[in-house]
């Protein structure tokens, strides 16, 4: 059948004249490229209705569903101004129908009335498939540029069935029910017709190519009409250029991405483009795939970069694809650190040489979902902040995931709150349920890819995880790209032995602070050494001097020899233990780990972390500490307790102990002066460890603790002190 020519349809619209090109007007060609219409019904009903007798009802649930779509390849005729259009075209509908009865009837020689009930089940279904078909496309257009593309479509053949089914339960005399299938007939599937609004508007300089699509919905159908074509163009020219991703967590299971959704940071993009030869001899033509920043603001100036380039040989009348698979890593970001809200694909098709035709299409490229691994006690809510955050520093599109936010899909228990001493889990307890949660963000944001930032024992759980059962895939990357650790004690924290010592002596051992005791912790690092290829960074605080018997630069909990063990990449910051995961920390150091564009995405080669290393002074830093004295008291709202403190001659004196922010601590010495002071209210009694250090030498007497809670809750402290021989 014929296309019909290019035809001034003045009176169609009325509009403001916009005259076309010179060549345009020129153009004796007819049009080439595709159409396709789809037509999709879905319609349901139900009602229920009382039944004859009065004691029953009948209920009656219809559904069907119809899925028609035709592909129509246009190509220029022999004669001028006209073309040939052929079509593909598929149906499938479905049509269900079920019936469901109760009624309570007295049978003979019974007194009580029975429940009956009976279901009738019918379907039927109808397919067909036509290929190579003969079809009409119009393609009208006013002379102000605004234009209309139409179809009529041929009837196919196509075959019929169905299957009807029955049972029966509660009758007096026993009926069964029958099932019958009614085997394929054949039948005619009616052809559609369907046209565009009219207004779409062919733009003056590109008179010669009509791309876009309607859609009209009514009734529970809704029809979609999509067109590519262009003219005068040669014998080669692009179809279509599709991108797809693979949905997690299937590999090969490839998808099409829609433009809305887009694709994330890491995953692998299926790039295809479908080419074309609308010539009477067979062609070889050239495709080049680029990356492009026309129309970009910021690097609108930049050249074009060549991703893949690749030839094919297209039979005369046919079409042929090619693909290459594209590594997106880094593309939801510029090099500089810029959110990069699309990333721009151009794809130009070439014959002998010469630029025949192209396509650049915008492709959305979110960040990696950042999983985000919550330390001692504490749980999701520490990082609550983190997804506002992310919204402005890139897009909505750049999602957080806390590790527990969501209970049922992994929740890590290690103590949930300040000073809380009740059983918690062990660190690969805790890795298992963040593997869980790990998973959770990728099906989430169809992510092959994450990055994990941890604060505190976050990181030793985040190392179990990727030591352990951490999985790697097909592509050779990691699945965790990087690890950002927030003040992890990577060869644990004194101040675990000071309080876990008198728990361990009452029998009342916690896994999570025991399992951050340097001793625990050394046999932890001799263990999990691997890496498998993901990066480590590290982020250490130095504000305060010695506490908890560690006499390095330290953030109130870890020091930095600790936390920066066997890291290569790490900063220090002045910030303390609990202000780590905060905004600043952030934008200084996590954001600058994470937000890499594609020119920093080289190969990384990472070496197993050395079991036997842990710096210097490693027999010190590791040994079993026992504190000079220890205990544990309760106090009732309200309460002040006075408590006796032994004090032997040495060096210096600290005390380190674990309460509640309401409760106050004061240390007075033996003539009644004040050591030093940890009160409620002030920044120091929301660190996890709160200490009273005096940098001085101590003779052997006994000091008193004053203890305060001002709490309306009973509340437990929990101390140990501690000092260096003189």
């Amino acid at each position: 059948m014929r296309v019909l020519p290019l035809l001034a349809i003045g009176s169609l619209l009325s509009t403001t004249a916009v005259p076309l090109s010179a060549e345009a007007a020129a153009c004796a060609s007819g049009w080439a490229g595709t159409v396709q219409y789809t037509r999709d019904q879905a319609n349901s009903d139900a009602k229920t209705e009382q039944r004859v007798t009065g004691k029953g009802t009948e209920t009656t649930n219809w559904s069907m569903t119809s899925n028609y779509s035709a592909q129509v390849s246009v190509r220029p005729a022999p004669e001028p101004e006209l073309s040939l259009a052929r079509a593909n075209i598929s149906l499938s509908s479905v049509s269900s129908e079920t019936k469901s009865a109760q009624d309570k009837y007295v049978c003979p020689h019974e007194r009580t009335p029975r429940a009956m009930s009976g279901s009738f089940v019918s379907k039927s279904e109808t397919r067909g498939t036509g290929a190579g078909l003969e079809a009409d496309v119009h393609v009208g257009v006013d002379s102000d540029g605004t234009y209309s593309v139409s179809v009529k479509l041929p009837e196919i053949e196509g075959t019929v069935s169905g299957s009807d089914s029955s049972s029966y339960s509660g009758q007096c005399t026993a009926k069964q029910g029958a099932n019958q299938s009614i085997a394929g007939l054949p039948t005619t599937i009616q052809g559609y017709s369907f046209s565009s609004s009219g207004a779409d508007r062919a733009s003056s300089p590109d008179a010669d190519r009509l791309t876009g699509s309607h859609t009209v919905s009514a009734y529970g159908v809704t029809e979609t009409l999509k067109w590519n074509l262009r003219r005068c163009g040669g014998d080669l020219r692009l179809v279509d250029v599709k991108f797809e991703d693979m949905r997690f967590p299937t590999w090969e299971a490839w998808q099409e991405i829609s433009e809305q959704k887009g694709t994330v940071d890491g995953n692998i993009v299926r790039i295809t483009a479908t080419v074309a030869n609308d010539g009477a001899e067979d062609k070889f033509a050239t495709i080049k795939f680029r990356d492009t920043y026309k129309g970009d603001k910021w690097d609108g100036a930049k050249p074009d970069g060549l991703l893949e380039e690749a030839s094919v040989e297209v039979p005369a009348g046919e079409q042929r694809e090619v693909s290459f698979k594209w590594d997106s890593s880094g593309y939801a970001w510029y090099d500089d650190g810029r959110p990069r809200l699309t990333q721009r694909i151009k794809t130009e098709l070439e014959d002998a040489g010469k630029k025949v035709d192209d396509k650049t299409q915008n492709l959305k490229v979110a960040p990696k979902p950042l999983v985000l691994v919550h330390g001692l006690w504490s749980n999701w809510t520490a990082w609550e902040s983190w997804q506002n955050i992310l919204t402005t520093s890139h897009s909505y599109d750049w999602k957080a995931f806390p590790v527990g936010q969501k209970p049922e899909h992994g929740r890590m228990h290690t103590g949930e709150e300040l000073a809380n001493t009740e059983p918690t889990n062990t660190i690969v307890q805790n890795a298992i349920e963040l593997g869980l949660y790990v998973k959770y963000a990728q099906q989430d944001r169809n992510a092959w890819h994450v990055d994990i930032v941890a604060h505190s024992m976050g990181g030793l759980i985040s190392r179990r995880y990727i030591h352990a059962t951490m999985p790697t895939y097909p592509d050779g990357k990691p699945q965790v790209a990087h690890l950002v650790m927030l003040g992890t004690p990577n060869m644990g924290s004194r101040c675990a032995d000071i309080i876990s010592a008198p728990l361990e002596t009452a029998g009342r051992s916690m896994d999570a602070l025991r399992e951050l005791r340097p001793s625990v912790v050394a046999e932890f690092n001799a263990v999990h050494t691997e890496r498998k290829g993901v990066e480590f960074s590290v982020l250490a605080g130095n504000p305060l001097p010695a506490v908890c018997y560690m006499y390095d630069e330290n953030d109130g909990v870890v020091t930095v020899p600790s936390a920066t063990w066997a890291i290569t990449d790490t900063e220090l910051t002045s910030a303390l233990h609990t202000e780590m995961a905060d905004a600043e920390g952030f934008s200084s150091f996590v954001k600058p780990r994470v937000a890499i564009g594609p020119a920093k995405q080289t190969p990384i080669k990472l070496s197993a972390l050395e079991a036997t290393t842990f710096g210097f002074d490693a027999a010190e830093r590791t040994d079993v500490f026992t504190p000079d004295f220890s205990k544990i008291v309760k106090l009732a709202p309200g309460q002040t307790l006075k408590v006796d403190v032994p004090v032997k001659a040495a060096s210096d004196f600290g005390m380190t102990f674990i309460a509640g922010s309401m409760v106050s601590a004061t240390v007075s010495d033996d003539k009644g002066a004040i050591v030093g002071a940890n009160l409620k209210d002030t920044p120091a009694a929301g660190q996890l460890f709160r200490s009273i250090y005096a940098a001085r030498s101590v003779a052997q007497a006994t000091w008193t603790l004053t203890l305060q809670n001002d709490d309306q809750a009973e509340r437990e402290v929990i101390l140990s002190t501690w000092s260096k021989p003189s």
